[in-house]
């Protein structure tokens, strides 16, 4: 703890945050699952569904197939779009999804491609494609007692998925809904300082991102270590979530999990030849279920927060509940 201590900047200056509950004194439950019981739903696109498919299409198709994890209660809920990780599916990340929609979110995943190469600028136009059709094609996709609320939307990526969702929000005009939101799990820009992948995010100058919403990244402190000499590290040091922090402004999280990597957040049983390469190329920690009920607590903390105007359980995490892992960095700017 003294270590972590620290690590400790800028933190606690309850008059910045969202909500005077943020002084209280409070225990936080957001590392457990919630008090919604969640569906997931899996949607094609406009691409793919039918003739494969003998259900109907919907009336206005995604632009990409999603995954749709919600509440089964009725109830008006904000909105996360949570993109994955490179070469991942979407499907990997249904444990973190379904803990963050148990506490009354509506998550949004788009499956961005099966395959990709260096530049990601099609991924980044899938978002924007993606986030315009919220507003028109959601609605249809949702049991009528279960409403999403497009005023309050976060947005949300890991690792590659992470790059592509601060690109995205760099883009501020490209969207026809406003993100209030935004969060890196993990956020990797290329292999190296000067190998990063088109179109580069990072700039390398100090607080320099031009964004208009706070920001929370998440890192993995195995992250940058390499699983074995064979191959790099799953997010190497010059291109990792220390860099992408280094560039927010203000109001922006930072927390660091000491001795987890960079694909613990994911499902526990990862199916396929996919699924289990995420096992051998990153060096992983114990279990994942840890790391995963981490980062689904911090992002519900961050969310309800900045969306819902109640930071208390992001205080609580700031100020050292932090549930089942132990942090190695924890810092917050103004």
């Amino acid at each position: 703890m003294e270590s972590l201590e620290r690590t400790r900047k800028g933190l606690i200056n309850t008059a910045t945050m969202p909500s005077s509950s943020a002084t209280a004194t409070v225990t936080t439950n957001v590392f457990e699952a919630g008090k919604y019981t969640t569906v997931l739903q899996k949607v094609e696109s406009r691409t793919t569904c039918c003739p494969a498919n003998t259900s109907p299409p919907p009336p206005v198709p995604p632009p990409k197939p999603l995954l749709i994890v919600m509440p089964c209660e009725a109830g008006e809920f904000p909105l996360l779009v949570f993109l994955h990780g490179y070469l991942l599916y979407n499907s990997f990340y249904s444990q973190l999804l379904q803990h963050i929609a148990s506490h009354g979110f509506i998550v949004i995943a788009p499956q961005l491609y099966l395959v990709a190469g260096q530049d990601s600028s099609d991924e980044i136009k899938s978002v924007t494609a993606t986030t315009n059709w919220l507003s028109e094609g959601l609605h249809h996709l949702l049991p009528p007692h279960v409403k999403p609320n497009l005023s309050k939307l976060g947005l949300a990526g890991h690792s590659r998925g992470g790059k592509t969702a601060f690109a995205s929000a760099l883009e501020k005009a490209a969207t026809t809904l406003k993100f209030s939101a935004l969060i890196g799990v993990d956020p990797v820009d290329g292999m190296d300082k000067g190998k990063q992948t088109t179109p580069p995010v990072l700039t390398y100058v100090p607080r320099s991102f031009d964004l208009d919403m706070a920001v929370m990244v998440i890192g993995s402190g195995l992250g940058e270590l390499k699983k074995n000499p064979l191959f790099p590290p799953c997010a190497p040091e010059g291109v990792n979530h220390k860099d992408f922090f280094k560039e927010c402004k203000g109001p922006a999280s930072y927390f660091v999990v000491k001795d987890y990597g960079h694909l613990d957040m994911l499902d526990d049983d990862t199916e396929g030849i996919r699924g289990k390469t995420t096992y051998c190329l990153c060096k992983n920690g114990k279990s994942r279920e840890p790391m995963r009920r981490f980062i689904g607590g911090a992002v519900v903390a961050f969310m309800k927060a900045y969306l819902g105007g109640d930071s208390s359980d992001l205080m609580a995490v700031m100020r050292g509940q932090t549930g089942p892992v132990e942090l190695q960095t924890v810092e917050y700017i103004l």
